[in-house]
């Protein structure tokens, strides 16, 4: 069982619960057994780029955010090892600044919820609304570019786009295909995310959008490098991890589990 999760999110970002403090995390975390964590909260654009409410920290959160996972990291090191980073879209005229963040940090992680133009016009949420077949490939080609970068250490639910589609047609097989193909070819882990399965499990979601059987087939054909990610925003994920896990074992299937690359810690 994955003993480290690099998916974690805070009350910054403004909808995960706000009554627990980064602290409470770490505790649940060394309580259910793991010996890594790195902190991931959504990225503060310097641009105003989503305007959407409580969906990332403001940009003034972010010394006090690296400040904070620091203290922790020093009164936790004998327990477990915690990182610090963010978890980012990719936004071409974003490119300098996420370059200056991946100095910064210790981990990055790709979570493309959004394309846009090289601009950032255009704006368009991935996966909550019917997103075009021209959206989902956009989708796929921001994520190969910033992999190309050298901007991820992980591609995040790198099958988002399949909330918005009925069936995984032409369009997600080709999406699919770039995706697995730049994540082999630089390096990149891509999450088997747990979100849904959490919420498939508790009964908060009636099917399982991701991780899709359809996408991990294919990647599973490449022998992707992988990764589970709790993409922690409330308790409840951290204390159903292995449960999760274990559903998610089954949900894909021993073929394709077989044939993904679940890399250890040190990635």
């Amino acid at each position: 069982m994955q003993d480290f999760n690099y998916h974690t999110h805070t009350y910054r970002c403004g909808h995960a619960d706000m009554s627990m403090s980064d602290e409470e995390y770490v505790k649940m975390f060394i309580e259910y057994g793991f010996k890594k964590i790195a902190f991931t909260d959504h990225v503060p654009f310097m641009n105003k780029i989503d305007f959407r409410n409580n969906m990332r920290m403001d940009y003034s959160m972010k010394d006090e955010y690296y400040k904070s996972i620091k203290t922790l990291k020093e009164k936790y090191k004998i327990l477990i090892d915690i990182e610090v980073g963010f978890e980012f879209e990719y936004v071409p005229s974003e490119e300098e600044y996420l370059k200056q963040l991946k100095k910064e940090t210790d981990k990055m992680i790709l979570g493309q919820h959004f394309v846009c133009d090289d601009d950032g016009s255009n704006f368009k949420i991935i996966g909550y609304s019917s997103n075009s077949s021209e959206d989902v490939l956009r989708y796929a080609y921001l994520v190969k570019e910033a992999m190309e970068k050298g901007l991820v250490d992980i591609v995040a639910h790198p099958d988002l786009f399949m909330l918005s589609s009925e069936r995984f047609g032409e369009t997600e097989q080709r999406a699919t295909r770039i995706i697995c193909e730049s994540a082999v070819k630089y390096g990149v882990p891509l999450e088997i995310n747990l979100t849904r399965i959490a919420m498939f499990l508790v009964k908060e979601s009636k099917k399982i959008a991701y991780p899709c059987k359809e996408f991990w087939k294919i990647a599973s054909e490449y022998h992707v490098k992988v990764v589970y990610g709790v993409d922690a925003h409330f308790r409840n994920q951290i204390s159903s991890y292995k449960e999760c896990v274990e559903y998610c074992s089954s949900y894909l299937g021993e073929e394709i589990i077989s044939n993904l690359v679940f890399c250890d810690k040190n990635l």
